[in-house]
């Protein structure tokens, strides 16, 4: 399996790249901003280039046949500019799965189930442009023929993989307040691997 990556050098993105290393089974293709940005694969594997700009996708996507974008808002629309460029080039390269990390806020709350969790009691955030910008890029999804899958954890500290955590379609686990990196990483290969979700939110949490 070929892997291109978004968001390789944030906090999710790097502990996806080690716990792939673990199995060997699959190969990355990562897309950075800077040249020579530090990241333990092949320098031929790395994409010098921009997420905002088409270009720079479809040179990262032809390059193989599943998405994986650990993307973070960026503080701007930074996540729907590159969701847009994304489904183009997957369209234009015939890649159709495409796992992206979300975020808890746009899974449903179980006390107003007509609404995101960051619309209603449930989510503790002061601040919801985040959730927003993910909102967009799920139901910008929705509307496509692709197999995405949104992997939505809770609060992120860091943390080693353990292996044990919940997790549910569509809602967050009862209870959930926390998820470490390494988990989130470990349950991200686990979905790509073994597909469970396709066209599926799914809430990740201890």
């Amino acid at each position: 399996m070929k892997i291109a990556l978004l968001g390789a050098t944030g906090r999710v993105g790097q502990a996806f790249i080690k716990e792939a290393q673990k199995h060997g089974d699959i190969e990355i293709f990562a897309l950075v901003r800077s040249a020579g940005t530090p990241l333990p694969i092949s320098e031929k594997h790395i994409i010098t280039g921009n997420a905002r700009r088409r270009e720079d996708i479809g040179r990262l996507i032809s390059k193989a046949d599943t998405v994986v974008s650990c993307l973070g808002t960026d503080g701007d629309d930074t996540l729907s500019a590159a969701m847009i460029h994304i489904i183009d080039s997957m369209k234009q390269h015939h890649v159709q799965r495409l796992i992206t990390i979300g975020t808890a806020g746009i899974l449903q709350s179980r006390l107003m189930p007509d609404k995101y969790r960051f619309e209603s009691s449930e989510s503790k955030r002061k601040s919801t442009r985040a959730a927003k910008e993910h909102a967009r890029v799920y139901e910008m999804l929705l509307a496509e023929d692709i197999d995405w899958t949104i992997i939505c954890p809770t609060y992120l500290p860091d943390g080693e993989a353990a292996g044990v955590y919940r997790f549910e379609q569509d809602q967050l686990p009862e209870g959930g307040t926390e998820i470490t990196v390494g988990d989130t990483a470990h349950f991200l290969y686990r979905e790509l691997m073994n597909p469970r979700f396709v066209r599926k939110r799914v809430g990740l949490a201890y």
